[in-house]
Parts: structure tokens; sequence; C-alpha cells
């Protein structure tokens, strides 16, 4: 097992659609899942694709836990989960923007839309069928890393590229446009929601 190199935005690994895996059983993709698993350790992260570990393979892994998962029925803490050829199927059209970082872009974040309520199956870590639905962070972050076996990142989801820039500005941003709500709603005399900041999947 090993710490892998992350292959960050430029990297053609990280624009090309990545290859299925016939046999998630085979000795290479075992090991790479071995060395994907070590390297988000290390990253501590919330997802990986290999893609960013430099292989082409439609392999993603994530986990929410507690201090990420949020308010919404069934968006709740996810344990460490392996998908190997994963598919991501939305349910409706409702899409909601937030903030998102990933290790590929080190240093950046940005606001990107993603449907609300998705559905996503794939092979799991001992070859089974997996199927689950999703919503809130749980469906951001499964949307993310499967958009990196796509040669997707996440500024191409982008609809405002004025919500793009380093970490620390952008977390300020959001941070004064809460505070701003707030005030707006107690004026109003109305509850405001604390509004959470969440980076997705790889940071």
């Amino acid at each position: 097992m090993a710490i892998l190199k992350i292959a960050r935005m430029g990297h053609p690994v990280l624009t090309r659609r990545a290859d299925e895996i016939d046999d998630p059983f085979a000795p290479e993709i075992r090991r790479l899942l071995a060395d994907m698993l070590d390297t988000l350790a290390d990253a501590d992260g919330t997802g990986l694709a290999a893609p960013q570990v430099h292989a082409a393979k439609r392999l993603v892994l994530f986990r929410i836990g507690g201090g990420r998962a949020g308010d919404e029925p069934g968006d709740d803490t996810v344990p460490l989960t392996v998908l190997f050829n994963p598919v991501v199927e939305p349910l409706g059209d409702e899409m909601e923007p937030g903030w998102e970082a990933c290790l590929s872009l080190p240093g950046m974040m940005g606001e990107v839309p993603r449907y609300t309520q998705i559905r996503y199956s794939g092979l799991d870590i001992n070859g089974e069928n997996l199927t689950r639905m999703a919503s809130g962070f749980h469906a951001r972050v499964v949307q993310h890393e499967c958009d990196h076996l796509d040669g997707i990142l996440y500024p191409i989801r982008m609809t405002d590229i004025s919500r793009f820039g380093f970490a620390d500005e952008m977390r300020a941003l959001a941070r004064a446009e809460a505070a701003q709500k707030a005030r707006a709603a107690q004026e109003d005399g109305t509850e405001q929601e604390d509004e959470k900041i969440n980076e997705t999947a790889d940071v």
C-alpha cells in the first residue's frame, strides 16, 4: 500500500472518460483500491476518484462524517463507500448551489449547482450491487466524485465564475453573505437558519 500523488487540474488524466472496470478483484485493481484508501486517509478527505491518482478507471470512494452531514431527511453520515463503475441518476430537476473544493484544485473553492436528490448504484468493495438514494451533501459528494470519471472538474459545472476563488476568500464571502441574510431576516422578524459552508468530496 502507498500514498499516491494527486493529479492537479491541467493533467490530461482529469479530462478524459475513465475506463470501465471489468474485474473488481483483479490484483492491479485491488492494489489501486488499497492505495486510494491510504491516500484518502492521508489527505483526511471526504472522497477520491481513481483519475485523481493518475488511474483512468471508474472507481470512487467517499465517506461523510457527522460534522458534514446535513439536517435534511436522508442527509446522514455515510460510512466509507467504495463504488466500481458507478451510475448516478437525478431524481427530479431541483438543483441547489453549494460550495465545493477538490484535492485536484488545491487551495481553491467554488459554488456549484447540483441535483438535490439522486439515486446511485455500482459494485461495492465486495463486488456486490449497491443502490442508494441520496440528498443534500451526500448527493453533492457523489456527483462531484463521479464527475471525475467523466473528465469533469467542478469549475465546469459552475454558472457564475465570480463565485470561484481561493478557499479562504470564498469562505469569508460565504460567512459575510450568511451574516447579511441573518440580519435581513431579523429585521423582517423572521427566523433565519444558520447557513452551513460545506466543502465537498475531496477536502
